[in-house]
């Protein structure tokens, strides 16, 4: 591409290490002090860090305040954005300043469902879909120009990813490959126990020469009890935990939050071995312990400097 991606993620992506992200939820709160609590319990342990973007469909702290807290602390953030909550000018608006405080890569999602939320009956956005927002800051990094034409002074320059559910039923990787085509730079996926189903998605991309077009970062999130378990299992779509799994998370006890880490540990041994992933995303839920013991039981710590 033209422009020169900044950021230390891209440049690990660009090198071919495998990398690893983490993930700080913003508070339903006016203080940053725990945005940088999560980042500074991170620093070391992750290459950058996912800022969400009310999730549930609730709402939280902004993810751009938070950008500026992580990157204070000394971590690479990630902001997302969902189109869900924002027009076309809100969105540009706020990918001109999240870059400004320090966000190098960008998240694109459409946003949980307002109905899950706890305002259902707030007025849903959705001026642009993910593909146009993919597009949005393709625009702004290539031609830096705005979607009107304006020119851009100091355009951001943005490491582009979007979503991807590799266990969901059915599975369409053509919706994959038109965000790819609207310009997306990597993939992170939803959360993934089920390895032998994750090896047949993996064929699926390598056939289809996905891999070649963007990174791929798996999403990972160790578990803490058989009832976390079987949740996800019936309200997170394309998330499948095998049976074994629940049943060892059930026999573990009290024990359950120590087994599921060794747990998220073997799974993370699986995916390092298959051709084309780029990395993890950990989703701990705030337990920065559990990241930071996956990490290094992994065999991934220290991280790479430069």
């Amino acid at each position: 591409m033209s422009a020169v991606i900044g950021g230390h993620l891209a440049t690990l992506l660009g090198r071919d290490a495998f990398v690893v992200t983490g993930e700080i939820v913003p508070p339903v709160g006016a203080s940053i002090s725990s945005v940088t609590d999560h980042a500074v319990a991170l620093v070391g342990s992750v290459d950058a860090v996912n800022l969400t973007d009310n999730p549930t469909a609730t709402p939280h702290m902004s993810p751009v305040a938070a950008v500026a807290a992580t990157a204070a602390a000394g971590i690479e953030p990630t902001l997302q954005l969902t189109v869900r909550d924002r027009n076309r000018l809100a969105l540009t608006g706020d990918l001109l300043g999240a870059w400004a405080l320090g966000a190098r890569n960008l998240f694109c999602l459409s946003g949980d469902p307002i109905h899950v939320g706890d305002h259902p009956d707030a007025a849903v956005a959705a001026d642009l879909d993910v593909n146009q927002v993919v597009g949005l800051a393709v625009r702004m990094r290539e031609d830096g120009t705005t979607l009107s034409g304006v020119d851009i002074a100091d355009p951001p320059r943005y490491l582009i990813g979007v979503a991807d559910l590799p266990l969901g039923d059915p599975y369409d990787p053509t919706r994959l490959e038109g965000k790819l085509d609207a310009g997306a730079d990597f993939v992170m996926t939803q959360i993934v126990y089920d390895v032998e189903a994750l090896r047949a998605w993996a064929d699926l991309m390598r056939g289809r020469g996905l891999f070649e077009r963007a990174s791929v970062v798996l999403g990972v999130m160790p578990l803490r009890s058989a009832k976390q378990a079987r949740f996800m299992n019936e309200k997170l779509p394309g998330v499948s935990v095998p049976a074994a799994m629940i049943d060892a998370l059930e026999a573990a006890g009290d024990d359950a939050a120590a087994a599921g880490l060794e747990l998220a540990v073997s799974l993370v041994a699986d995916p390092r071995r298959i051709g084309g992933i780029a990395g993890i995303h950990v989703m701990a839920m705030g337990h920065d312990e559990a990241t930071r013991a996956l990490v290094a039981r992994s065999g991934l710590f220290p991280r790479p400097t430069a």
